[in-house]
Formats: C-alpha cells, structure tokens, sequence
C-alpha cells in the first residue's frame, strides 16, 4: 500500500488538488446522480457526469494560479450568501424583542426595545430627534 502512496503523490506533484469548490461540485453531482435513479432524466445524469468530469479536471489542473481565483470566487460567493441568510434570521429573531425605525431625515436605521410605548428616539447619526410607538 505504501508503493501505491508514493507512485499518487509522484503523480499529483505539481497538481492543484481537491479544494472547496471541488468538493460542492461533487455533493452537487452525487445528489444529482441520487435525483436521475428516481426520475430517469438523461439531461440531469449528462449534467452530473459534466460536473464530475469538470471536478476532476479541476483537481488534476497544473494551473494552479486559476483554479486558485475560482476557489477564491466561490468562497466569496458562499460568504455572501451565508451572510444575508444569517443577518435574515436574526433579525427574523430580533423583530420579537426590537423594532427598527427609520430617521426621518437621514433614513439612519435605530434598533428599538418594543413594548415601551411612546418614545423620543434621538438618531445617532444627525442627532434628530422624534417619536414614535415601540
């Protein structure tokens, strides 16, 4: 086993690899693949076996400056979309306890408790005051 090891790492040296996006191009052609075994959909299977292919052409690539940038591209992509799908729940979370309220001047948004009936909200931004029902 130890012979086999050495002859992959022989044949990787110099290779880019298996990274991030690799890995969700495969999760996404396996639950595809899961997908054509219910539905029978060539298109879909030609799809994940296009995807396949393209994950081990990533992963055997010598150019390791792009598939570099691509991985990069994914990760903010992924960052992105993780960050509006978090800021969405907690303030989904957040519209128990708060209200938000919008400066009539500046349109600065103010993060108010709710429940405290009648009160003066100073903004932060450009210091007017006015009064609204928490």
């Amino acid at each position: 086993m130890g012979r086999f090891k050495e002859r992959m790492a022989k044949f990787m040296y110099g290779r880019y690899g298996i990274d991030q996006l690799s890995r969700m191009i495969n999760y996404v052609c396996f639950a595809l693949l899961i997908i054509t075994l219910f539905t029978k959909n060539g298109l879909i299977y030609m799809l994940a076996l296009a995807g396949i292919i393209y994950s081990y052409y990533r992963a055997f690539s010598r150019n390791i400056s792009r598939r570099y940038s691509e991985n990069q591209m994914y990760l903010k992509l992924k960052y992105d979309v993780l960050r509006k799908f978090n800021n969405y729940r907690l303030r989904i979370k957040d519209q128990k306890t708060h209200r938000i309220f919008k400066c009539p001047s500046c349109s600065q948004k103010i993060r108010v408790p709710r429940g405290k009936g009648r009160i003066s909200i100073k903004c932060p931004k450009c210091r007017i005051e006015f009064t609204r029902k928490s």
